[in-house]
């Protein structure tokens, strides 16, 4: 919000106006004497303007930038963040602002924190200091009580983000010197613990740039392919439908399910326990009963599998059989369509030909 204050000369005497949120104030003259005394001589025509940005405070600070933070992880253009903090007035509440951001990722995905910390990177030395990142996280935690409550996790991953600050060089390099044996609260001493382990370990490699992993589909395909097959076998260990649900989601990537249908399917062919099948048959169902994949991304999973049967049997020669079999219980399961069901391929069978062909084997 914006005050804009305007002085103008009006004959002889002097009236000042000040127009504060559109309503105009008309001030006498000896009340403008006794507030600004040694008030230079103003001539006729002269006016002067001046734009005022009153500092927010902590209520109206949460509701203006919230939207900005919250925009942000749509876009993650940091520089359109920059360009509309300029219009605002944080004054001494500018590590709150650092505090909001942080918060409102920990609520949110792994993509969402790895943007976070990008953009504290950012604004260091350009909006934010050191020292006031360094309130900043000595807020949070202080706060990690109240942000447990909704983020289970919060204390490992406030380990995580201030371990990858003090990578950045964005955070003092003494802050977690600073703080040992200080520290009262449990949780804040775990929080503290995590960043210090991910900081002996890490530093000298790869300066945390991945500690969040690379969010979505910026991660190479063949590191998604890995994290897939290990989703996979995770779950035959285990038989966790629903945290195996839990580790495709934090994938971030819905456009490549079908990598999971086609690494699943794959699996079947090249087992020869019936076990097995029914129990990736039970989790193609549960993602498909939860919304997780798509009849899209179902289908093209198969339709790779399809594609590539030529391969499979030569070292799963019975794959076509296998398979026939596998899309029989999908089908009754009401995970594919009876249109995918019909694509189904079948291993080609051999005859005779006529005479007139030369006596030769021709495929079907």
């Amino acid at each position: 919000m914006k005050g804009l204050y305007i002085m103008q000369p009006h004959g002889v005497e002097l009236e000042c106006r000040v127009v504060w949120f559109g309503l105009p104030l008309p001030w006498p003259n000896d009340l403008i004497t006794v507030l600004m005394p040694g008030l230079p001589f103003l001539t006729k025509g002269d006016c002067f303007y001046e734009t005022v940005v009153p500092e927010l405070d902590g209520e109206t600070l949460e509701k203006s930038v919230a939207p900005i933070v919250k925009e942000y992880f749509e876009h993650g253009d940091t520089n359109e963040v920059l360009l509309q903090l300029q219009d605002l007035n944080l004054g001494k509440h500018e590590p709150e602002l650092s505090v909001l951001a942080v918060s409102l990722s920990l609520e949110g995905r792994a993509s969402h924190r790895e943007l976070t910390s990008r953009l504290l990177s950012d604004l260091c030395h350009r909006a934010l200091s050191k020292r006031q990142l360094a309130t900043a996280f000595d807020k949070l935690l202080g706060n990690l009580g109240e942000l447990l409550l909704d983020t289970p996790d919060a204390s490992q991953m406030l380990g995580q983000f201030v371990a990858r600050a003090v990578a950045d060089d964005i955070l003092p390099a003494d802050f977690l010197e600073s703080h040992k044996g200080r520290v009262a609260c449990v949780h804040a001493r775990a929080a503290l613990d995590r960043a210090s382990v991910l900081l002996g370990i890490k530093r000298s490699i790869l300066k945390l740039d991945n500690v969040w992993g690379v969010g979505g589909g910026q991660r190479p395909v063949k590191h998604l392919i890995k994290e897939m097959n290990l989703l996979l076998r995770e779950y035959l260990a285990s038989e966790d439908v629903a945290e195996a649900e839990h580790c495709l989601k934090d994938l971030e990537v819905p456009h490549f399910h079908h990598e999971l249908v086609y690494e699943a399917v794959v699996m079947v062919l090249e087992s020869s326990k019936e076990t097995m099948r029914q129990m990736i048959v039970k989790l193609l169902k549960a993602f498909w009963d939860s919304g997780v994949l798509t009849i899209d991304q179902m289908n093209r999973g198969f339709e790779r599998v399809f594609a590539s049967m030529d391969d499979l049997i030569l070292d799963v020669p019975l794959a076509h059989s296998i398979l026939e079999h596998f899309m029989d219980n999908c089908l009754k399961e009401g995970v594919i369509s009876k249109q995918l069901h019909s694509q189904c391929p079948s291993r080609g069978r051999k005859r005779m030909v006529s005479e007139g062909d030369g006596g030769q084997l021709k495929p079907c």
